[in-house]
Order: C-alpha cells, then structure tokens, then sequence
C-alpha cells in the first residue's frame, strides 16, 4: 500500500515547517529566549530526521533524487543521506532484523563478541541499553560506531560509502554557516540541540525491535498519538510501517486501526499503549540484554 494522496500536503506542511522552525529558532527565538531557542531547534532536527526518513521511502516525490534534495541540508549533520538511505533499506530485510552483523540498526552483540570487550565497555553498554542510557550516551556511541565502520569499508575501497560521506560535507556546512555567520544562536548552542534532537529520536528507536525466534514477531507498535508520535511521523506504528514500507506516515494510524487485529496477531502482541508506558518501565532498567539472547539459536 503507498499514499492515497496524489498531492502529498501534509509532508510538504510539516517541510516547510521544519526549515521555518530551524530558522526561527536560531534567530528571534533564541534572542527572545536561549532554553526556548534551543528547545525549538531540537523539534527541528528531530522532525528533520524524520522526515528525511520519509524522503528514503518515496515522499513526497517518486523521484529518489527530488526528495533527497528536500532534505539536502544536514540540520543533524551526523550521518550521511546516502549511507542512511542504503543502511535503512537493507534494515527493511525483515528476516535478518535484529542480527548483530546483517541488520545496520541492530543494538544487540554477537555473544562471542560481548564476551571479549573490556569491562568498562561492557559497563557503558548496558547502561545504553537502559532508556536513560540511551538517551544520554546513544547518540555518541552510535556516531562513533557508524563512523568506525564506514571508515573501514572506506579503506576498504568502497566507493559508494566514500562518495556519500563527501556528499555530506556541503550538506552539513549549511546549517553549521548559517548559524556561524548569521544566527543568534552560537554554535554551542545549536551543537547541544543537535545531540539532544539525536537523543529524542533514540526514544523512537529504544525498542523498535526485540530479538524473537520469527522475524514477523520482531517489531513493535506503540499506539502514541502525542507530541512524540508527530516528531516520528508515526514511526511508532512500526509493524505497519515494515509492512507497507511504501505507505506515508500520515496513513498509518487509520491503517494500523483499520487492521489492528492482524497486526498484534502478525508481531505477537508486541505493543505498548504510549511512551510513556515505556518511560515508566524502562527508564532505569534495561529492556533487553546486550548480546543477542537467541543468537545461538539463529546462527
């Protein structure tokens, strides 16, 4: 199922309200007010980054390359449009979801990997693997792995993975001159709100996905329909959303009603009622372990 929308309105709404926002607040909203400033420019880079999702996926135009130039400016500057495309897409193999190797967006270790890192490291990543924890050293260290991998495959002599981090420089200079040479806003400030848009969007991507023996029961819906669920254009209906990958985020809360049995049936009964249903449990406690509990099973 895709958009029923030949004219997609409330993508190019939510556009244009992005770039006004990211504008507003590093000038008069930040003048008027710095917490008000930065608070407006971490709503903007969130819903950036959703949107540029959108964009991966085919809105609002057909054409990859009109709806890449959407999204052109890098308001998060932390990772390439090319190699986030690439990287979400192989994520949409359902059937290798949650695999530490195979899946891109995978927080979970080969247990043999786990085993072998310091305990310091181990520390820090099941602290990570706590909403808090995710929320305040998730962006760094998933930067710093992205970075260390698409480096690798750098050396490596990959091309593709080159030219897309190439690309991303006249992408992120954008933002960062603006608000070096014109904004009210110093830089420090709009570097803060970046990591803490980065740290918003890891509520999203907190519990996406668990480790379970079928891959149709490995995605969540979150039935939010608040302020969160806005800034995630609905990414929170996420079975529906790896089952009708085409469909645009404003359709997939009357798809997912419309549907509601089939999909708990489908991801068995993976759901939960709001964020913050999850903030309560998981915000001290890990949810999962960090090394892959069925990885045995599944190599």
């Amino acid at each position: 199922m895709s958009t029923t929308r030949r004219f997609e309105w409330p993508t190019w709404a939510l556009l244009l309200a992005c770039y006004a926002l990211f504008f507003a607040s590093s000038t008069w909203l930040f003048a008027l007010s710095l917490p008000l400033g930065i608070i407006a420019m971490v709503l903007a880079v969130t819903l950036h980054s959703s949107l540029s999702h959108e964009a991966l996926h085919g809105h609002p135009f057909r054409n990859r390359h009109l709806n890449a130039a959407l999204v052109f400016p890098a308001l998060s500057f932390a990772i390439p449009y090319m190699r986030f495309r690439d990287t979400h897409l192989a994520h949409h193999v359902d059937s290798v979801l949650t695999d530490p190797y195979d899946d891109p967006e995978s927080n979970y270790f080969d247990p043999a990997v786990w085993a072998g890192l310091s305990a310091p490291h181990r520390a820090a990543l099941r602290l990570n693997n706590t909403l808090a924890g995710r929320m305040l050293l998730g962006p760094a260290i998933g930067q710093l792995a992205f970075m260390r991998s698409d480096f690798a495959l750098i050396r490596a002599g990959d091309r593709r993975v080159l030219i897309s981090w190439l690309a991303h420089i006249p992408a992120a200079a954008l933002p960062v001159v603006w608000i070096a040479s014109f904004a009210a806003m110093p830089l420090w400030a709009y570097f803060a709100s970046v990591y803490a848009g980065l740290s918003v969007l890891k509520i999203r991507t907190f519990l996406e996905h668990r480790a379970h023996e079928n891959a149709s029961g490995r995605t969540v819906v979150i039935e939010d329909r608040g302020l969160l669920a806005l800034l995630f254009l609905n990414n929170n209906f996420h079975c529906v959303h790896h089952s009708h990958p085409r469909t645009a985020w404003y359709d997939l809360p009357a798809l997912y009603t419309a549907g509601k049995e089939r999909f708990l049936e489908v991801n068995e009964d993976y759901v939960y009622r709001s964020y913050a249903q999850i903030f309560r449990a998981y915000f001290f406690k890990a949810k999962d372990p960090v090394p892959h509990p069925l990885w045995s099973k599944d190599s």
